[in-house]
């Protein structure tokens, strides 16, 4: 079968891509959409709580809560991304996206995924300077050097999509564009090309290496440090104490490297792509969820700044 071509350029008349999304069932997207609205809501809630008892409460003025702070308003950018869109396609069962927007959902989703890889990294280095350098800690990380590790994965995540993104776009597709996906990743958008796609996965496969390799290899170096100081601690007592500052970090680099490595490393294959996406959605969609949980769950600071937040929000409403 003859298929037809076109290229994204500034000539050309605007195109669209289908969003396939997780299923064509109509009581499945009802329920689907009902879903991913309460995560939306709970994650926007959940992160900017975080945010705002970081920024009001002053025990929680440490780098470690910074950089939290940060985490927290990288989550709600990152959800941004794909949520909104995922929850009007679902309520008015529009699955059109026009490539301009698909190429800058991948551009935005791709520069939050890279940040939050490196910032997870410098949040390690923070961990391993707290426990294997105390008595340099508070020299070393200073709150200048905090303000530049976190610009700096920032800015770094969002310079490595710009190198990806142009040849991306430069790409032919074939009709019928529909995107076996809920979002527009690489790997999906790859399979619809139609002109050579190996200078892209070349590009994509390196920067794909700092972006996530990259910092997971120095998050990895930074727990094998940390881990091995805790060990040469005496007494159970200051291990379990030593465990307990950086348990929550190292639970959301858990969940968030494993289901990221599922994701890519399972193979795209008919039997399979299902399967991939329950893995994507978790990633990108309960991921952000679950960090606040999470850090608010397992972390004393957080807790004790959450109830003094509710009893002073309680006390004024009895007040006025």
């Amino acid at each position: 079968m003859l298929m037809e071509k076109w290229e994204w350029d500034n000539g050309t008349s605007p195109m669209e891509f289908l969003l396939l999304g997780m299923g064509n069932i109509p009581a499945l997207q009802r329920l689907l959409f009902l879903l991913s609205l309460m995560i939306y809501l709970m994650c926007v809630v959940g992160n900017i709580l975080i945010v705002v008892l970081v920024v009001a409460d002053r025990h929680l003025h440490t780098p470690m809560y910074f950089f939290l702070g940060n985490l927290s308003s990288l989550e709600i950018c990152y959800s941004s991304t794909i949520l909104p869109r995922l929850l009007a396609s679902l309520l008015t069962e529009n699955k059109t996206i026009s490539v301009q927007g698909c190429i800058a959902q991948f551009y935005f989703f791709g520069g939050f995924a890279a940040a939050e890889c490196y910032l997870l990294a410098m949040m390690s280095y923070d961990r391993y300077l707290a426990i294997c350098q105390p008595l340099l800690y508070a020299s070393l990380m200073t709150w200048k050097v905090c303000f530049q590790m976190a610009a700096g994965s920032w800015l770094t995540g969002f310079l490595i999509p710009t190198a990806v993104t142009p040849f991306l776009a430069q790409l032919k597709f074939c009709r019928p564009e529909a995107i076996d996906h809920f979002f527009c990743d690489l790997t999906p958008l790859l399979e619809l090309a139609c002109s050579d796609t190996r200078k892209v996965r070349l590009v994509a496969f390196i920067f794909g290496f700092l972006d996530v390799v990259l910092p997971f290899l120095f998050t990895l170096a930074s727990y094998m440090c940390i881990i091995a100081a805790i060990l040469r601690i005496p007494s159970s007592v200051g291990r379990q104490k030593a465990f307990s500052t950086c348990s929550s970090h190292l639970t959301v680099v858990t969940v968030f490297y494993g289901t990221l490595i599922i994701v890519y490393m399972l193979p795209r294959t008919p039997r399979l792509r299902q399967l991939n996406k329950v893995f994507s959605f978790f990633y990108t969609v309960l991921t952000p969820l679950v960090n606040p949980l999470i850090y608010s769950l397992r972390n004393r600071e957080v807790r004790e700044a959450l109830r003094e937040a509710l009893r002073k929000a309680l006390a004024f409403t009895q007040s006025s």
